[in-house]
This record gives structure tokens, sequence and C-alpha cells, in this order.
């Protein structure tokens, strides 16, 4: 078996009499038996100092088989066996150098954004599509600067529009149709100290901003008042101002949605991105997901007969 290493964000911890356990991508902790193998032969293995034992190197590993000749390293082939067992469960990497030490890792992390979906136009505040700008680039896409209400290129996979405020009635209509030209649309926006970034719609049938309006109107008891916030007027006092780091992770969400979308990335949470409505508190940076599903269209009711 070749070298192995654990997978970024996985972690073996020596739990003293107890043996080993493994913490997961997730933060969550799983005992780990070992059995006839030894524990730190398998971490050896595990953070890829170690190649894989020989066929005949077992438990006495002195040339004459003596006891003492040498720290036991365990049996190889249950050495094999746990290692397999964390390659099953996804706890491994693929082995070699991390990506950022490997020739050409930039020129293949950019090529992993398909050619066909690289042209992004941004519209919006500054505040937010420069940073979002500088991500995009980084991850491969070709991001470029647009105009509300003029055409857009022919080659645009996806739009995305970002506000450093609520939504005007209507602004978003336009753009609430792009998916049924085969064009993403993506797009985040702030009420006060709330941020919200909407699901990619990417095929006819996905959430739109007016779903997604509808949704919260129907959730709140102040359905009311929150088209009314919506609508306008409204009076305030001292300006919220977005912070550079508040910003640099509405960017980052609206990103990461993005490359998932272009590189069919699988989803990293309970919710796929194509159905979850992300709430940021810009006071704590605190982001919590909410479920949410298109609205059907109403049919018309039948016309009564006279």
């Amino acid at each position: 078996m070749a070298r192995s290493q654990l997978a970024p964000g996985v972690e073996i911890v020596a739990v003293g009499e107890d043996g080993l356990a493994v913490r997961t991508a997730d933060g969550e902790f799983l005992r780990v038996r070992t059995g006839d193998a030894d524990g730190d032969a398998l971490r050896a293995r595990l953070a890829g100092t170690a190649p894989a034992a020989a066929p005949d190197d077992t438990d006495a590993p002195g040339a004459g088989g003596d006891a003492h000749a040498g720290p036991r390293t365990g049996s190889a082939p249950e050495l094999d066996r746990l290692v397999a067992a964390f390659d099953a469960a996804g706890y491994l990497a693929t082995p070699g150098p991390p990506d950022a030490a490997r020739p050409g890792h930039a020129e293949r992390h950019a090529a992993a954004w398909p050619a066909h979906r690289r042209a992004v136009v941004l519209l919006g505040d500054p505040v937010l599509t420069g940073p979002l700008a500088r991500l995009l680039r980084a991850s491969g896409a070709d991001p470029r600067p647009g105009t509300p209400g003029e055409p857009l290129p022919a080659d645009t996979a996806a739009v995305v529009w970002c506000l450093d405020g609520p939504v005007p009635d209507g602004l978003w209509d336009e753009a609430d149709r792009l998916p049924e030209r085969n064009i993403a649309w993506l797009r985040g926006h702030r009420e006060g100290w709330q941020a919200y970034v909407e699901p990619v719609a990417a095929l006819p049938g996905d959430v739109t901003s007016a779903h997604v309006r509808a949704r919260r109107l129907a959730a709140t008891p102040a359905h009311r008042e929150l088209a009314a916030y919506w609508s306008g007027p409204r009076t305030s006092g001292a300006p919220v101002r977005l912070t550079a780091p508040a910003a640099a992770l509405l960017a980052a969400l609206l990103a990461d949605d993005l490359a998932r979308w272009a590189t069919g990335a699988p989803d990293s949470g309970p919710l796929p991105a194509r159905r979850r409505l992300r709430r940021v508190d810009l006071r704590t940076l605190t982001v919590t997901e909410h479920p949410v599903l298109p609205v059907p269209d109403v049919a018309r009711p039948p016309a009564t007969a006279r």
C-alpha cells in the first residue's frame, strides 16, 4: 500500500490509556480500535511520514526476530487494514505533497473552473463586488463589471448582484428570468445589521429572489411591516457601515456557492446550495442557514360560466 496521509482537517489524537481517536473534519471525535496494530506506527503512516510496512515486517522488526531489537511497529496487514478503513471513510487525502507545493498548482486550480462558465458579470455595490471579484479571479473565473439594464455579453455564464442595502421592489424581477436563458443567477443584500445570501438559481424552477421574498413574508407575523420596509420610504439615523471583515465574509459565501455550481463540487452542509438561504449577523459575523423552496405558480381560476 502506498504512503497515505490524513485529509485536511482530519487529525489523530492520543487519548492516554484509551488509545487513539480521530477528530473528523466536522469536529466530531471517533474512537479508533487499533487491534494488534501499534498506535505510533499507525500515526506515522497517517501523517505521511512512514511508508507501508514490508510484508515480513511484523511485530518484531529486528533481523533475527528479537523483540528488543527495535520499536514495535505492529502487524503490516493490520496497519494496512486500518489505513484502508480510514480511506473508505473519506479521511485520507490523495498521496503526495500539498497542492500549493506542486508544480503548476495555480494553473490546475484555475482550470478547475470550466471554461464555458468562466464569464461572470458582477452588478451592485463595489464594497461587495470588489472582494468578490478578487475571490472569483483566484478561483479561475473571469469576473467582469456590468451595468443594470444593459445587455449581457454573449458568453455570460452567471450574474451576481450584490447590494449594500435592501432590494427595491422590482429591481431583480428581470434577473429572476436569467435561468431560463441558461445563465446562473446569484445575489446577496443587506438589511440593517443583517445580510442575506440567496441560493443559486441555475435552472428554470430554481429559487428566485421573488420566491425568497414570498417565503420570508409567509414566515413572519410582521409581513406587512416587512413589505413596507422593502418598498420604503425608510427613515434611518447613523448609517450601518459594512466592515471589511463582513464584506469579505459575504464575498466568500457568494464565491463558494458560485464555484460549487461551476465545478459541480458537492455541497458541504446539510442543505443544498440551490435550496439554502443564509442569514449573516453583521455584528457577530454569525451565519445561519434556512431551507427555502420555490413557490409554485398559482393557476388562474377558471372562468365562471354566465
